[in-house]
């Protein structure tokens, strides 16, 4: 196996890790947390307070709830078959190109285990997506509480800021080397 073979998969372990990690924790929810209802405060688990506590909640939209108004069918569509559609579509400029950094790689992997931990739920869980990570979020943006997310959403989030970051950091690095040319 040559060096840029072995370069592109050992970050898919990351991917693996995300997945694993993602499904393990949304597992131990499920057993162990009734899922919330309106008034049903004893279904939380207090972690650092009103800061950060862990409960059972179920999303069938995307992020901030949104699309949860769309019938089924459009919803199957827009937040199943796209996603993955896109996720393969990613794989598939992950293996071609060379230009990724190996920081770059990681951070992809990353994304994508995050991505397919939230797929996995589109497709095996009718209930929706489990979230579970509830924070306070200080009334900024006139929101209380952050809405609940899980891991597989924080490694999109948390990957995708560092891949913008070194994309960034990339592009200037290469204007400053064809000003010097």
């Amino acid at each position: 196996m040559n060096q840029n073979t072995k370069n592109k998969l050992l970050p898919l372990t990351l991917s693996f890790a995300v997945i694993l990690l993602d499904q393990i924790t949304k597992c131990l929810v499920v057993k162990f947390i009734p899922r919330l209802t309106v008034f049903a405060d004893d279904a939380v688990i207090e972690i650092f307070g009103k800061y950060l506590r862990l409960i059972h909640v179920r999303n069938n939209a995307i992020a901030f709830s949104m699309g949860s108004g769309l019938s089924d069918g459009l919803r199957g569509i827009l937040f199943a078959l796209l996603p993955l559609l896109v996720i393969i579509a990613v794989y598939v400029i992950y293996f071609r190109n060379n230009e990724f950094t190996k920081l770059q790689r990681w951070a992809v992997c990353g994304i994508l285990g995050g991505g397919i931990g939230n797929l996995i739920d589109r497709f095996f869980r009718p209930e929706g997506v489990v979230d579970f990570v509830d924070c306070y979020f200080f009334g900024l943006f006139g929101m209380e509480r952050w809405p609940t997310f899980n891991v597989a959403d924080a490694a999109v989030v948390v990957f995708g800021i560092i891949f913008v970051i070194t994309f960034v950091f990339q592009v200037k690095s290469d204007r400053e080397n064809n000003k010097k040319e």
